[in-house]
């Protein structure tokens, strides 16, 4: 941020205060990417209302930021509830923050972690990089991983052995499946009521489908039915938690995964993951963003 701009003055007049911005997070050379609502304004307005307008906009999730101290205040909110963490909303957010403020890196203050992200213009897009919460992992119950074959349509034999089904948190709780194929990715299909009792059910943000090309090169799938959304374009969070849970099974990640999301949803995505050998240690999670237009 430009320690010599006025507060309210604004670096990109484009960026209104108190204006929903529609922004495609984690985007590949300017195609595809997941949608997000940013909203930045001088006070949070009331969750009734930040629900209203989030349910308005019909993203996955719209992040809702008012500047508190030197860094800003954070809440996300998809259609239909509130969540803890977002990660591609907030890279949205970091990209219209480098818009309105200038270049830099941004303290943000969710309602139960602190973390930052950067944004760095490059004419209509933006690289930006968060660093999610603390990381956890832990092995899925039986029960529950036999539940969520079910949901999808799989069984135990489409799962990949090497990555047995997991918990995992790096901001929100998300159910960890690794399957052995391309095709049993691309398969993927379950009732979106079904699925929302489930993941409600057990506190689960979403589930991670994945599948590793290589070892440093992964393709995803995140059913949101907990937010009321079938298919998330590019998950940030779930990127998340899915690297601190290679970190923490001891995968050859080499320091790094990169992620292609949404490609089945015709909204193909790319997300990186950076991350060291400390468990429990913050992921770097990274990509683009570009503006969308307002109608």
């Amino acid at each position: 941020m430009n320690p010599n701009r006025d507060p309210g003055e604004l670096a990109d007049p484009a960026v209104q205060l108190g204006e929903v911005l529609r922004i495609a997070a984690f985007d590949d050379a300017g195609q595809g990417g997941n949608p997000a609502g940013v909203w930045i304004g001088a006070a949070l307005p009331p969750a009734a209302e930040m629900q209203r307008l989030a349910h308005a906009v019909g993203f996955s999730e719209t992040a809702f930021a008012a500047r508190e101290g030197e860094g800003w205040r954070v809440r996300y909110f998809s259609p239909e509830s509130e969540v803890p963490f977002c990660g591609h909303a907030t890279i949205a957010l970091g990209a219209a923050l480098a818009r309105a403020e200038g270049d830099g890196r941004f303290a943000l203050q969710l309602n139960a972690a602190a973390i930052t992200v950067e944004g760095r213009c490059e004419g209509e897009r933006v690289q930006a990089a968060l660093q999610s919460p603390p990381t956890r992992s832990r092995p899925a119950p039986p029960e529950l991983a036999e539940r969520a074959l079910a949901l999808f349509g799989y069984t135990r034999e489409d799962l990949d052995p090497r990555i047995p089904p997991a918990l995992a948190h790096g901001g929100a709780d998300h159910l960890v499946l690794a399957l052995n194929s391309r095709a049993a990715l691309a398969a993927m299909a379950y009732d979106l009521e079904e699925g929302r009792a489930f993941m409600l059910g057990h506190g689960l943000v979403t589930v991670v489908l994945a599948w590793a090309e290589h070892a440093q090169l992964f393709h995803t799938r995140n059913p949101f039915a907990s937010g009321g959304v079938y298919e998330d374009a590019a998950t940030g969070a779930g990127t998340a938690a899915l690297a601190g849970y290679l970190r923490d099974l001891g995968w050859p990640h080499g320091g790094a995964i990169d992620v292609i999301q949404g490609e089945d949803m015709g909204m193909r995505s790319r997300l990186k993951a950076e991350f060291g050998d400390a468990p429990g240690g913050s992921i770097r999670v990274s990509g683009t963003a570009r503006m969308m237009p307002l109608c």
